[in-house]
């Protein structure tokens, strides 16, 4: 893993990491040979203790089957976390009968296990996705972790590696499809929340648009201005400006010309996208076509720390997620406010 840009990164979160308790992580594709592979050198690192929540003989054989050794990592058996009368009590609890499945059976799925056993704080925080789509991810998240009480809703941001070792966050490009403006400021805050604790450098914070500082008066153009004055409400201390063309946002030399009185003035490090078409055709654009390396989607806003894997993850991203979740779980505070996750949207 020497050699690429995002590595350093990664080893500055070894550090940090190194300096704390050890967090247990529970992983809820415990048959994912990806998984399997990760959850074996998290635990050979020590850094993180991996949690495999699952069958325990499908667990052990697929390992077997693929020549991974985990034979040092703590397994947490379904048949176990279905026949405790507590966790079948506080999902009956968490899910205030919207679903008509029994308690037993939705227990036997290690999604719902898995996120009632962070609900619990039986662990630190919770890892899954690479075999089950992100919309299913986000919905246990939110009907059983819950929201954290001083956010309005759950949304996701991209933590991008440049080709330079420059870390920038994008938000958001994978929850939240038509966000207004009260919604924007939020994704703005919690992003900028989320650069800060991944890279300990100062957000300075851009909220895009086609237009900049009245350019275009179109409904789209001051709705996003109308998000960053309330962004700036909801956290003073920070540097946030808008609305803003992604020119002005990284170009001093533009923005002097169409901003100049912007205190972003072409330094931004985190971009919030207007809608989720935008976010998500961004982050892509700038993944594929800039070869930047992304971590993500990085749920924000959840009482506890729950992300998601993208199925055509790599042992690399499944170790890297676990990271970010540790770090993440370090910083948390469980304070749960319980909401339906039926209009959650999600995208990989």
């Amino acid at each position: 893993m020497t050699g690429r840009p995002e590595d350093a990164l990664v080893r500055r979160w070894d550090e940090r990491l190194r300096e704390g308790p050890t967090r247990r992580i529970a992983f809820t594709d415990g048959t994912d040979q990806r998984v399997l592979s990760a959850a074996a050198r998290l635990a050979h690192e020590g850094l993180v203790e991996p949690v495999l929540v699952g069958d325990g003989d499908r667990i052990e054989s697929t390992a077997h089957s693929v020549g991974v050794g985990v034979d040092h990592v703590e397994v947490v058996e379904v048949a176990d976390v279905a026949g405790d009368a507590g966790m079948e009590r506080a999902l009956t609890i968490a899910l205030h009968g919207r679903r008509h499945d029994p308690i037993p059976e939705l227990l036997r799925d290690p999604l719902h296990a898995g996120a009632l056993l962070l609900s619990q704080g039986r662990v630190d925080g919770c890892v899954s996705g690479a075999s089950i789509t992100s919309g299913e991810v986000i919905r246990s998240g939110i009907r059983i972790v819950g929201l954290a009480r001083d956010v309005a809703m759950v949304s996701s941001s991209f933590l991008l590696v440049m080709s330079d070792g420059r870390s920038v966050a994008f938000g958001d490009c994978a929850v939240v499809p038509e966000p207004n403006a009260e919604e924007l400021a939020d994704i703005a805050v919690s992003t900028a929340a989320t650069f800060r604790l991944l890279t300990e450098e100062e957000p300075v914070v851009a909220l895009l648009s086609h237009s900049t500082k009245g350019s275009a008066d179109t409904a789209g153009a001051r709705w996003v201005r109308l998000a960053a004055e309330q962004a700036r409400r909801l956290a003073p201390d920070l540097v946030i400006d808008g609305e803003l063309q992604f020119d002005a946002a990284v170009s001093a030399r533009v923005s002097a010309i169409k901003a100049p009185e912007s205190s972003v003035a072409g330094t931004a490090n985190v971009f919030v996208f207007p809608n989720l078409d935008a976010g998500n055709i961004a982050y892509k654009l700038t993944q594929y076509f800039a070869r930047a390396a992304a971590f993500g989607p990085l749920f924000q806003g959840m009482a506890a720390p729950l992300n998601d894997l993208s199925r055509g993850c790599s042992a690399d991203d499944v170790v890297a997620v676990a990271k970010i979740t540790a770090l993440q779980a370090a910083g948390t505070r469980f304070r749960a406010r319980q909401q339906s996750g039926e209009a959650a949207h999600v995208v990989d």
